[in-house]
């Protein structure tokens, strides 16, 4: 196995960040899940431009869950209109890739 899938969101509350990330691990849709830091996002919501506080968190997975964890993601997310982008990386550290594999099976 030789790629993996980033999977990344963006939240209101670090609360919610957390729960996303250990659903995601326990349930073996993803390996790890990282919460970074407060972000400051600007974007157009209902004919306005709104600015908020977000945390972002971001699934590193098989490409054979990314279709699971989305829908996860989907069910759990606070947002009406969820921001969830899918990156496949082709190339990294094949130890890490196996790693990743390996820890997606139940």
């Amino acid at each position: 196995m030789d790629q993996i899938s980033v999977v990344t969101t963006v939240v209101d509350a670090r609360s919610v960040a957390d729960l996303l990330a250990a659903a995601a691990v326990a349930g073996r849709l993803a390996a790890c899940a990282q919460v970074g830091g407060q972000v400051e996002s600007t974007y157009w919501w209902r004919s306005g431009v709104e600015t908020s506080i977000e945390w972002s968190v971001q699934f590193k997975t098989a490409p054979d869950r990314v279709d699971a964890l989305v829908a996860q993601i989907r069910a759990g997310h606070p947002y009406e209109v969820p921001e969830i982008l899918i990156s496949r990386v082709d190339c990294g550290d094949p130890a890490y890739a196996t790693w990743v594999f390996e820890h997606t099976r139940a």
